[in-house]
């Protein structure tokens, strides 16, 4: 039996896959990416999402959309995970920041193509949750901390690349500052009653920043810290 559902979730994230392809293609002129990497197609056939969705959630763990994780928290959709991982161009041997750990699920295809990741949740159930879970999965590269993710994490800055899966209403300072001379960003910016965003943030080698807008999406709100 086990084997059995081993096997249909296996099937399952190949579909997923294949429907990640279509909408890489469909957009394409907002994203300029036709097509998954190798290295993020790797981590997203590998990265087992129904071991970190809640258990009502199993049956849905591999359909194309965000899923509901408590207090109000979505794990993100697939798609959206890839496309965020792709913008930040990793090669490999990058320490990359991820703001709003939530279930785990971008930590973990982030630590299947970078060399370390460090996580920010401010929900503390939801960052406990997600650390057992992911030390289950056997990801050492990946340490996450209960916090305010507007402020990153300083004592492990400089980043590399920098992830956030909640929207804020415009790119925290703390993040660009802890941000890498020629490192990038990925951050959904748009406040309460405004169109969401995908940016891409990248600071130049003098220390300048560029910001592009990527495609409309819709992300629960970053939570700031008190």
């Amino acid at each position: 039996m086990q084997e059995t559902q081993s096997q249909n979730f296996n099937a399952a994230r190949e579909r997923l896959l294949a429907e990640i392809d279509v909408m890489y293609a469909e957009t394409r002129g907002e994203t300029g990416l036709a097509a998954m990497s190798a290295p993020v197609r790797r981590a997203m056939g590998k990265v087992e999402r129904h071991r970190l969705v809640p258990g009502e959630q199993l049956g849905a763990a591999y359909g194309n959309h965000p899923l509901p994780i408590g207090n109000g928290q979505t794990i993100s959709q697939p798609y959206i995970v890839a496309l965020s991982a792709d913008l930040l161009n990793l090669k490999g041997g990058e320490v990359v920041l991820d703001v709003g750990t939530g279930s785990g699920y971008q930590a973990a295809v982030l630590a299947e193509i970078s060399s370390r990741v460090y996580s920010v949740e401010i929900i503390e159930s939801l960052g406990r949750s997600a650390t057992k879970r992911l030390e289950e999965l056997g990801y050492g590269n990946i340490e996450v901390k209960i916090g305010d993710g507007y402020q990153g994490w300083a004592e492990k800055a400089p980043f590399d690349a920098i992830v956030v899966t909640a929207a804020a209403p415009n790119v925290p300072p703390a993040l660009v500052a802890q941000l890498k001379p020629g490192g990038r960003m990925v951050i959904p910016v748009g406040g309460p009653g405004e169109i969401q965003y995908l940016k891409l943030i990248e600071k130049r080698a003098d220390g300048s920043v560029s910001e592009k807008r990527v495609l409309p999406v819709r992300f629960v709100p970053l939570v700031p810290g008190k």
